[in-house]
């Protein structure tokens, strides 16, 4: 590979979703064809470009691209192994969502406004995943904030305005505190950047305090959009927003940059040696534990199945925190490869919401009797998305907790395993009451005759394949996880070189 490519290559793939959405912006709305073109084009180029890039960074290539916007202010963009892992689940998941959004707004209007910001949406999160700095994160950071909200907006009711008007009095909030934590933070080191094993372990001890300090104020701004309780407010109520968009909220986007963003400063801002050393691992690991148990609690008590499945990212998310925060690679393993094992799992259950509520306007848990007899493949699909969250193996929710656990009995932290098994007796509380109704209640007589009989089409298959890949994705997950380049075998690769084994 030549220089030159190394270095473009990261602009580039942001470019590939940013450029399109721009023209999409542009795009008359009856002009569907036209629009579906460039929403392909774009997310097909993007996974194109990042798939040129996994071997190399595999092979320790560095691609990497800068660009000085002030003196001593640059912005980078940086491939390693950790943002690879990110930039990946993002550009498969945007690829099948934009097919499953293409369907889901057939009829809505403003769709060039939606697919505009859904591509500076998913730019945003691509450059939070590729940023090499710490500066170029909080700038994405910020854009991704922007992009969102309009999204969760979107269908312009009362409801949807609150919500989206909650979401951003949030993530704005968080936005401050981690530009505040980032600006404090430059004026002890100058610019900080983002280095495998961490880059303030040469700091002076007189400065720990201060560094203690630095960490509760980034971990406050990340936790808003990581959904660490007290935190999580927002969440919930983002749900009036359309499938599409609850599915990048939930898999793909914030809540995962918020955790990304948590994995980056412990791992490569700070070296998880010197957080363990400052106790800082300990608090993160108290928050974490606290918000998987308490979010999975308030999921049983949900009805609106989307509210169940939010209050659910707000605990399964937070298995990415506690991964972090246990010493030793292991749960390194564990918590990164939940990066993605939830993404996948989670875009799974919120495609199959969208396909019972578009299709027979079932929106809570207590109308799903019998929806399985009525959208069996819909239905199975969520089936492997619900039991994967249990982790019940061989599905790639299993593999997460196996390693968090094994990770925690390494750490000699032993109490992990109560907090996992206290979630998985949770998460089956919430989960096995949907699918006993969905397979095994007959459905309402109150039911038109035709969602009784007419099974064969379900839905549209621009609504149907998605969750059934998603779903084939969450199997393969677990049933290959040793395989070359599996999302397990490449969060062993990042925990070895954080650990400098």
């Amino acid at each position: 590979m030549s220089w030159d490519y190394a270095a473009l290559l990261p602009g580039a793939i942001v470019l590939s979703s940013l450029l399109p959405g721009v023209f999409i912006f542009l795009v008359r709305e009856e002009s569907h064809t036209l629009r579906t073109v460039l929403n392909l084009v774009g997310a097909i180029a993007k996974l194109v470009l990042v798939g040129l890039m996994i071997y190399g960074v595999w092979l320790g290539q560095v691609f990497e691209t800068r660009i000085a916007i002030a003196p001593g202010l640059t912005l980078v963009l940086n491939a390693d192994a950790l943002s690879v892992l990110f930039v990946t689940l993002s550009t498969v998941l945007w690829l099948v969502t934009t097919v499953y959004a293409i369907g889901y707004l057939e009829h809505s209007t403003n769709r060039s406004r939606f697919f505009g910001f859904f591509s500076l949406c998913v730019s945003a999160t691509v450059g939070i995943a590729l940023s090499g700095n710490l500066l170029t994160f909080v700038i994405f950071y910020e854009i991704l904030t922007l992009a969102t909200y309009p999204l969760v907006a979107h269908r312009g009711t009362p409801e949807a305005t609150r919500g989206a008007k909650i979401y951003l009095a949030y993530t704005l909030s968080g936005g401050l505190l981690l530009l505040v934590g980032a600006v404090w933070l430059r004026t002890l080191t100058g610019p900080v950047d983002f280095v495998e094993g961490g880059m303030l372990g040469g700091l002076s001890p007189d400065l720990h305090g201060q560094l203690v300090a630095i960490f509760a104020v980034l971990l406050a701004g990340l936790g808003v959009k990581a959904a660490l309780v007290p935190l999580h407010g927002w969440l919930p109520q983002s749900m009036v927003a359309p499938a599409p968009v609850s599915s990048l909220l939930h898999a793909v986007a914030v809540v995962k940059a918020g955790a990304f963003g948590i994995v980056r400063v412990v791992y490569d801002v700070y070296g998880v040696t010197l957080a363990s050393q400052l106790g800082l691992l300990t608090v993160l690991g108290v928050l974490a534990s606290f918000t998987i148990v308490y979010g999975s609690i308030l999921a049983m008590t949900q009805d609106g199945l989307k509210k169940r499945l939010a209050y659910s990212t707000v605990s399964q998310v937070s298995y990415i925190a506690l991964g972090t925060s246990l010493l030793g690679p292991v749960a390194t393993v564990g918590g990164l490869v939940h990066l993605v094992h939830q993404g996948i799992m989670k875009i799974t259950l919120f495609f199959c919401a969208g396909n019972y509520a578009e299709t027979l306007g079932v929106a809570n848990v207590s109308q799903m009797d019998g929806v399985g007899r009525r959208m069996p493949l819909t239905t199975l699909a969520f089936t492997v998305g619900a039991l994967g969250m249990i982790g019940i193996p061989p599905i790639a929710g299993f593999v997460s907790k196996w390693y968090l656990g094994l990770g925690g009995v390494e750490a000699g932290q032993h109490w992990v395993l109560v907090i996992l098994a206290t979630s998985t007796l949770l998460n089956a509380g919430y989960f096995l009451p949907i699918l006993y109704r969905a397979w095994f209640r007959p459905l309402p007589a109150s039911w038109p005759k035709e969602h009784h009989f007419h099974t064969r089409f379900e839905t549209m298959g621009a609504l149907l394949w998605p969750p059934v890949i998603t779903a084939v994705f969450c199997l393969l997950a677990g049933l290959l996880a040793s395989a070359p380049f599996s999302p397990l075998e490449w969060a062993r690769l990042i925990a070895e070189r954080e650990y400098g084994l």
